[in-house]
């Protein structure tokens, strides 16, 4: 919803315009939002008497007779369009698919669609809103962590396009966010962890008393899926309740006077750096949590190093995500992955770095004077220190697998191809480190742990795997960022 406020002036060859344009909307915290018992969710309907939700087929499979259930409950219609989305169906023709159920629907102009799953579907669905006669209203129900924690908090919505993550997009906030942890009770383990990256992100550089929680409980919040498992303690989940209602705020304090990213210095950008190279280059790709941290990790070292951040925060951050099982380094990322990651960044930011860095624990700072050989002898000692940490610094379960991918409706002929990539993943997060640990699961037939504990078989589609055509040719899928990509032949 926005008002806008303008002023026309005339000048000497024409005119001069300027409008501000306010934008509202709200956050609801609400365990069961589709319990029939908490009717919030159901009286933003009740003026149209129907509702069109979109959502991950995964999600469906879990939480839809409970949908069905809840809307019939307060007698509103409900059409449910269901796609299988992930990195590679984060695309313009699931775009249009939705667009083409909101059509069939006959959606109103101020007509909330309602989007339900992670921040993938939340993304394209968005996009779809904002793009539907320019701006049709909807409403978010986020089902991950990072979909609750990190997703729910911005307004970007967009898809993937080409070789490049969201590039094309928009700034289009919902109308209303309901905040459902109890979806985190069917979220596999290896996506909880994947989330907290994003929690450490933002106390780590902006609120210290979150940090300090974090440390304190970190084995007991993965474990327990921040206290919303059978038998977490009381403790656990005021803890957790309230490490995520400060984290969000935080974001929220922070995004809000810069929605439309017109300033580009960003507290929230601590780990994103150089981490679009971590989640492209390795064959098969690393999670967006585990890419992140080990952004964040030799933000750190490279923070240290300059004595913004002191040995003993340097090592309390470190120790986190070890603890945390995330990953902190990986054997391909070297001197030259540091420079592409570092020329590609650069072009995104304007010229300049801007690269966030704990100063102190708790506070942020922006580098824009750091050189290349700077750069390279920090990454030098981080790999040192990475030897005295367990897996030599890399995380458990830190690939991703069908949990985090997906294919559209209408390409099921990729599914036959993408299925070895799918256990391929498996096999990575399941193999056998240098030192001995095993980074988790193992993949048979394609059936995966998935998004909510959900995958159906054979769904697995993963960047940078050639398949065979329809048509007999064959083309290497590719993801990546300013040209980079990960693209093998199968």
């Amino acid at each position: 919803m926005s008002d806008l406020v303008a002023s026309v002036l005339e000048t000497k060859n024409g005119f001069h315009v300027d409008g501000y344009e306010k934008i509202s909307y709200d956050f609801t915290f609400l365990d069961g939002v589709f319990d029939t018992n908490n009717r919030q969710l159901a009286e933003c309907y009740q003026r149209w008497g129907r509702v069109l939700a979109v959502t991950d087929l995964n999600v469906f499979n879990i939480y839809g007779e409970q949908m069905e259930k809840y809307f019939q409950h307060y007698n509103l219609d409900l059409k449910v369009h269901k796609t299988k989305i992930g990195e590679k169906a984060k695309t313009i023709p699931t775009f249009l698919s939705i667009v083409d159920s909101m059509t069939e629907f006959g959606i109103y102009r101020k007509e909330p669609v309602l989007v339900v799953g992670g921040g993938l579907v939340t993304d394209v669905a968005g996009f779809a809103c904002a793009a539907y006669r320019r701006n049709t209203n909807f409403i978010r129900v986020p089902t991950t962590v990072i979909g609750l924690i990190d997703a729910s908090v911005s307004i970007k919505v967009a898809v993937n396009y080409g070789n490049y993550k969201n590039r094309l997009g928009a700034y289009h906030a919902p109308v209303h966010t309901f905040l459902d942890f109890t979806f985190l009770r069917t979220l596999p383990v290896a996506q909880i962890r994947n989330g907290f990256a994003e929690l450490i992100k933002i106390s780590s550089c902006s609120h210290l008393a979150t940090f300090d929680l974090l440390d304190k409980y970190c084995e007991q919040i993965i474990d327990t899926a921040f206290g919303r498992l059978d038998g977490a303690s009381d403790e656990v989940r005021a803890a957790a309740d309230k490490i995520n209602r400060e984290g969000i705020h935080e974001m929220l304090k922070l995004e809000t006077p810069n929605l439309h990213e017109i300033g580009l210095d960003r507290v929230i950008a601590y780990g994103h750096t150089w981490s679009p190279m971590h989640e492209l280059v390795p064959k098969t790709p690393l999670r967006h949590g585990h890419a992140i941290s080990i952004d964040m990790a030799y933000s750190a070292t490279l923070a240290n190093n300059r004595k913004l951040l002191s040995d003993e925060e340097h090592h309390r951050l470190l120790r986190l995500f070890s603890r945390a099982g995330l990953s902190m380094d990986h054997p391909q990322f070297d001197e030259e992955i540091l420079d592409k990651g570092t020329q590609a960044i650069l072009k995104t930011r304007d010229g300049k770095l801007r690269a966030a860095v704990p100063n102190p624990l708790g506070s942020c700072t922006f580098l824009n004077d750091v050189s290349a050989k700077e750069l390279a002898a920090a990454l030098r000692r981080h790999k040192e220190l990475m030897k005295d940490y367990p897996r030599n610094g890399e995380g458990l379960e830190a690939f991703v697998d069908a949990s985090d991918t997906g294919y559209t409706e209408s390409n099921e002929k990729e599914a036959e191809a993408l299925e070895a990539a799918a256990a391929e993943a498996g096999d990575l997060n399941g193999s056998m480190n240098g030192d001995g640990f095993v980074h988790g699961g193992h993949v048979i037939n394609g059936n995966v742990n998935g998004v909510n504990g959900h995958v159906d078989p054979g769904d697995g589609h993963i960047n940078g795997v050639a398949k065979k055509l329809a048509n007999g040719s064959v083309k290497g899928l590719t993801n990546g960022v300013n040209g980079f990509t990960n693209g093998a032949k199968a």
